[in-house]
């Protein structure tokens, strides 16, 4: 990879540093400017394919993170009163530029994370690709007359943005999900600042950096880096925070809700899921099998949407599982740095390999079968780091923890069911609702299926879920409001009516 640090160590935008050379270095960004933490504390960034230090960030104080709301708040009077078309050049500006660093902002995202470099450019892309999509819908804000209700009143009914937005961002697709959050509110007028992941906090900062220097106003995003514990909890209660976004775990969106109650924040919460895919026996079987390896074990399952637990009819279940298996099996395993095509990097850190091994443990110790994986690797170059071989496991029951429990790992379980109702109740038989999976080439099982099921995505014949164009809501312990499409953005204004007597 190739990068350049200039004498302060801090990346600038279309300049890069020799691989190996330098720690990637950053500190916090707050009004436009990089600025070191009020008590000049950092800490280090892990690459966790050889568990040594590839960066370093600035630990953020309670005194930086009011330093960040109040230039949010100040840049808010200003960018709260342009208009849709400024809104629009600006985020398609920004949208460009981050294209252009895509290569360098994907190397960044790799060695932090461990995602293979393609899919770190693919995460680099759909981040573009949301501020850009929000560019445009910044211009299609809009109103409604509501019906009189005398002669000489009129009732008008408009949106306005909230004010400043905490966005609170994860580990697992930190730059994408901070598009997710920081492209809608800017849109609507809001103002943001930004709290990275503590282990992966890098390739969102320098994001931020490029899409603020490509024309978002002074103050607009804002970024605090460092430990959630520390600064966390005063982020979401300031006075100053209208509206929290975040993607995190249900028991962190449970505190944050704890946390913003007394202030009456607008919360935006991506929680916890437990996916399951359900493949009926007149399934494509080529396609649910191609299709549920992919997202079963896609950034070595540390995703929300990830499958969890496969439900197969039984009439096919065993030539399901077979074939399963062998494409598992035909996994590849490293570095996404050295090969950036390979299937899967390793795990964040080591309590993810922990809570695995126990979700796997658990399920032997009550009667499971493993079909494969269990176990760390073992090739020698992959010892050092965090990596858990994708997963099996067979003969499994709904007390098992693999099968309630989000693992966050490279770990599946495959049960068998019979007819829709079975399926619609093994579905919902967890109490997360985010998105659910099915395979059936009928329309009236698609669509039985897809009504009964208690999540707010239901997505039939594929293991692509979000789109930009529609809504990513969240049902049960998975969370509250939404993400994506323009009703995405609408989460980040007011209602308000504005009631006329002209008589």
């Amino acid at each position: 990879m190739y990068y350049h640090m200039y004498k302060d160590n801090i990346w600038r935008p279309k300049i890069f540093i020799n691989k190996g050379v330098s720690l990637i270095k950053t500190e916090l960004f707050i009004d436009g400017q990089y600025i070191p933490s009020e008590t000049r504390r950092t800490f280090d960034v892990i690459n966790p394919v050889n568990a040594q230090p590839m960066g370093q960030a600035a630990k953020a104080s309670t005194a930086d993170v009011e330093h960040a709301l109040e230039a949010a708040q100040t840049a808010f009077k200003k960018w709260s009163r342009t208009n849709g078309d400024e809104r629009a050049a600006r985020l398609k500006t920004a949208a460009a530029a981050i294209r252009d660093h895509e290569q360098e902002l994907a190397h960044i995202l790799t060695a932090e994370h461990g995602k293979p470099l393609n899919d770190a450019l693919k995460e680099i892309q759909g981040t573009a690709s949301a501020f850009e999509y929000y560019g445009e819908e910044a211009r299609r804000i809009s109103g409604e007359i509501a019906p009189a209700k005398s002669a000489t009143s009129r009732s008008l009914v408009i949106r306005q943005p909230i004010g400043v937005v905490a966005a609170i961002v994860p580990w697992n697709y930190p730059v994408s999900l901070m598009s997710w959050k920081v492209a809608p509110a800017l849109a609507a007028g809001c103002t943001v600042v930004v709290k990275p992941p503590e282990l992966a906090p890098l390739a969102t900062t320098k994001t931020i950096e490029v899409l603020s220097s490509a024309g978002l106003p002074t103050g607009a995003v804002n970024v605090v880096t460092g430990k959630a514990s520390e600064i966390g909890d005063f982020l979401v209660s300031h006075p100053i925070t209208r509206v929290v976004a975040l993607t995190g775990s249900t028991e962190i969106g449970a505190h944050i809700m704890r946390v913003a109650s007394d202030g009456i924040k607008k919360l935006i919460l991506e929680l916890g899921g437990h996916t399951p895919m359900v493949v009926f026996k007149d399934a494509n079987l080529e396609r649910a099998l191609k299709d549920g390896v992919k997202r079963s074990f896609r950034n070595m399952g540390q995703i929300c949407n990830a499958v969890n637990r496969i439900y197969v009819e039984q009439d096919i279940a065993e030539v399901f599982i077979d074939r399963f298996v062998k494409m598992t099996e035909q996994m590849t395993i490293g570095d996404g740095l050295a090969n950036p095509s390979i299937d899967l990097g390793p795990m964040i850190d080591q309590s993810g390999i922990v809570r695995t091994q126990r979700h796997v443990d658990d399920a032997l110790q009550k009667g499971a079968r493993l079909a494969t994986g269990g176990g760390k690797p073992d090739a020698p170059e992959l010892q050092a780091g965090y990596f858990y071989k994708p997963t099996v496991l067979t003969e499994v029951r709904q007390d098992m923890l693999v099968m309630h429990e989000e693992t966050f790992g490279p770990l599946v379980g495959i049960a068998t069911f019979k007819g829709v109702e079975e399926a619609i109740a093994l579905a919902n038989s967890t109490d997360f609702g985010l998105v659910t999976y099915g395979y059936t080439e009928s329309l009236s099982t698609a669509f039985a299926f897809g009504e009964g099921v208690e999540s707010g995505t239901v997505a039939i014949n594929t293991v692509s879920p979000d789109s930009l164009y529609a809504p990513y809501p969240a049902w049960k312990l998975s969370g509250t409001g939404l993400e994506l499409s323009r009703h995405g953005m609408n989460e980040y204004m007011n209602v308000k009516h504005l009631l006329l007597e002209i008589g």
